[in-house]
């Protein structure tokens, strides 16, 4: 068997690149990965979650100025704009 995969690898090295391109993105749909459009359905539940929560008074907001001056010192940041 691996001497199987070092050979279709061997091979797909050798195609040009484009080919080689084509041949990654039909590997890769090969797994079961969350699509696109489910990851962004789930980001926006969640953001829409949170601001409702916000909304209800659930949970506070921190100034964007106080979370780059925080985060500068850590960073090593030499310019935050707020």
């Amino acid at each position: 068997m691996l001497q199987q995969k070092e050979q279709l690898l061997d091979q797909v090295l050798h195609l040009p690149p484009l080919e080689r391109a084509e041949f990654v993105e039909v590997l890769l749909s090969s797994f079961e990965l969350p699509s696109k459009k489910s990851i962004d359905a789930l980001l926006a539940e969640e953001a829409e979650e949170r601001l409702n929560a916000y909304e209800r008074g659930e949970i506070e907001t921190i100034p964007a100025k106080d979370v780059f001056a925080k985060i500068k010192p850590e960073h090593g940041a030499k310019r935050c704009r707020v």
